[in-house]
């Protein structure tokens, strides 16, 4: 993991009102916890701007926020389509045997017979278990994350995920 990697968690993608508010897609487990993480980065072709003080809310499905020095609908608008990106600092450490997704992505799978499966290039929730998308140029594979059965050891020191799983799958 290093040191000054930054993390996408959302991205603004409308307006909320006459004072500067805008609606977030937020990535973050809970969603509201985006406002947890900050100072925010926001960036988009010919804008890169950081903010701290942000506040928000639920409002309806979506999450309404409050940038700070942002107080109309027209500022607001030059900000849509920024994503929101915080520094990997901002995370509390994971527990024991937890893993952030964002630190899986790029390590390279291998079976435990040391077959490379290719790297991690994102993961997903099925609701009953988190899976891995594992990439190599021409397969991608989907690798349940599941400790135990599936995964056997995550080694970020040597950017490995040991699995158990047949290469042919």
């Amino acid at each position: 993991m290093e040191p000054g990697r930054r993390v996408r968690v959302g991205r603004i993608v409308g307006l909320h009102g006459v004072q500067g508010e805008v609606k977030l897609e937020s990535w973050t487990e809970p969603r509201l916890q985006i406002f947890r993480y900050q100072p925010w980065l926001l960036t988009a072709p010919g804008v890169e701007r950081e903010m701290s003080g942000i506040r928000g809310r639920a409002q309806g499905k979506g999450i309404v926020a409050s940038l700070p020095g942002i107080a109309d609908r027209d500022q607001a608008a030059t900000l849509i389509g920024c994503e929101i990106t915080v520094s990997r600092d901002v995370f509390p450490p994971a527990a024991p045997g937890e893993f952030y997704w964002f630190d899986l992505e790029g390590l390279e799978v291998v079976t435990t017979e040391a077959v490379s499966l290719g790297k991690v290039s994102h993961l997903f929730s099925t609701g009953a278990n988190d899976v891995m998308v594992v990439k190599d140029g021409e397969k991608e594979r989907l690798v349940p994350f599941v400790q135990g059965p599936y995964v056997q050891s995550v080694d970020f020191d040597a950017g490995r995920i040991v699995v158990d799983w047949d290469p042919e799958f």
